[in-house]
C-alpha cells in the first residue's frame, strides 16, 4: 500500500494540534513546577552521595543534613561525587537538584552499546584492587590504568588478600609488582582479613575523593567494611564454581573517611572496556610507550615489525616491559574498528 499523501491544509491542522499539545503539557509542567517550588527552601550548595536511578541523595554542604532530590530533565546524567545545586524540601516529599558545578574530572566506562557512560565524578585517586584470586592478568591491570591515565585520575594499586600468597605464590607476585614499580605506579599490599597494610591504605586515601575499582572477588567491598565499618556493605564468597566473584554492591554511594576525604563504591566491574577509544588515545594512556611512538623510523609505524620501531626497540634493549608491549597489542585488538579506521585514515593522510 503506497504512503497516503497529505496535502498542505492536512498537513497545517496536524500541526497546530500537535502545537495546542505540547503548549498545553508545558502549561502542565510549568504549574507543577511552581507548586513544587512553593515547597522547597532556597538554592544551597549540596553535594550527591548516593544514585537511585530517578532521584538522587544530596549531602548539604551547610549542615550535613541529607536528602532524596529529583532532578531537572535538562540537566546531564548525574552521578555520585557531582557537586550540585539543590533545593531542599521544606516539610515532607523529596528536594530538587538544579544545577551542577563543573566536574574536575569523571570515571567513565562503555555500557553494553558501546555509549560512555559516566561512574563517579571529581575523583581524584583510583584504588586498582587485584589479588591472588581471581586470578590476576596485567592486562586487565594495563585497562585500569589507562582509564585512569585517560581521566586524569591518579592510579594506586591494591594487593589484597596479601595473607594468601604464600612462598610458591609470592615470586610471581613479585615480578607482577615490579612492572608497575618501576612505571612509577604506588603498589600496596592489603589484606582486610589480619589488617596488614591497612595503616598505609587508610593513608593514600586521606585528603582524596576516590574509587576502588577491580574485578568481582578481589575483595573491595571487605576492605571497604574495613576501613569504614558503618558502612555495612554485603560481602560475597568467591563461587566455587567459577572462582569469579559475584557483583555484590547494588547503588553508587559516596562516604567520608575518618580521617578526612571520600569514598565512593559502586557497583562491581569485571573488566574495563575500552574499546570507545582509539590506538592514539591508548598510547597515551601507556605512560612509558607515550613519549616513544613519536620516533619510529615511520610515521604511520604500527609497532609490529617495521624496522626502526621505537616500541619494539625499546623492549629489545630491555627499557620497556615486554608484558606491557604484548598487553598494548591485545588491548588494541579490541578497539573499535571505526575508531581503529578514522586512526589508520588520518595517520595516513
Amino acid at each position: 500500500m503506497s504512503k497516503r499523501q497529505l496535502n498542505r491544509r492536512q498537513r497545517w491542522r496536524i500541526e497546530k494540534v500537535q502545537n495546542e499539545r505540547l503548549a498545553r503539557a508545558q502549561r502542565k509542567q510549568a504549574q507543577q513546577d511552581d507548586d513544587v517550588a512553593d515547597q522547597l527552601g532556597d538554592e544551597q550548595a549540596g553535594l550527591i552521595t548516593a544514585h537511585y536511578g530517578s532521584k538522587v541523595e544530596v549531602e548539604s554542604l551547610l549542615d550535613g543534613s541529607r536528602q532524596r532530590c529529583h532532578f531537572r530533565a535538562n540537566l546531564a546524567q548525574l552521578v555520585v561525587g557531582d557537586r550540585v545545586l539543590w533545593q531542599p524540601a521544606q516539610s515532607s516529599g523529596d528536594g530538587v537538584v538544579v544545577a551542577t558545578d563543573e566536574r574536575t574530572s569523571v570515571l567513565c566506562r562503555p555500557d553494553n552499546y558501546g555509549k560512555l557512560k559516566p561512574v563517579a565524578a571529581n575523583v581524584d585517586r583510583m584504588l586498582i584492587v587485584f589479588a591472588p584470586a581471581p586470578v590476576p592478568s596485567s592486562q586487565l591491570l594495563d585497562r585500569y590504568l589507562v582509564a585512569a591515565e585517560l581521566s586524569g585520575i591518579t592510579p594506586v594499586l591494591v594487593l589484597n588478600k596479601a595473607d594468601l600468597i604464600d612462598d610458591v605464590l609470592r615470586p610471581h607476585f613479585d615480578e607482577l609488582s615490579a612492572i608497575y614499580h618501576d612505571l612509577g605506579y604506588p603498589l600496596l599490599e592489603a589484606s582486610a582479613a589480619d589488617a596488614h597494610g591497612l595503616s598505609a591504605l587508610r593513608d593514600a586515601l586521606v585528603g582524596h575523593t576516590c574509587v576502588f575499582v577491580g574485578q568481582s572477588g578481589v575483595g573491595k567491598s571487605s576492605l571497604v567494611n574495613v576501613l569504614l565499618p558503618d558502612a555495612e556493605l554485603a560481602t560475597n564468597v568467591l563461587s566455587d564454581v567459577s572462582g569469579l566473584g559475584q557483583h555484590t554492591t547494588t547503588t553508587a554511594r559516596l562516604f567520608h573517611l575518618p580521617d578526612g576525604g571520600n569514598l565512593i563504591d559502586s557497583p562491581g566491574i569485571r573488566e574495563f572496556g575500552l574499546w570507545h577509544i582509539d590506538e592514539d588515545e591508548l598510547l597515551r594512556g601507556y605512560r612509558e610507550l607515550a613519549p616513544l611512538a613519536g620516533h619510529c623510523r615511520f610515521r604511520n609505524c604500527s609497532h609490529l615489525h617495521e624496522p626502526g620501531c621505537a616500541l619494539t626497540g625499546a623492549v629489545e634493549a630491555g627499557d620497556i616491559s615486554a608484558e606491557r608491549l604484548e598487553n598494548y597489542y591485545r588491548i588494541r585488538e579490541t578497539l573499535d574498528e571505526t575508531a581503529r579506521q578514522r586512526y589508520d585514515r588520518s595517520d595516513n593522510d
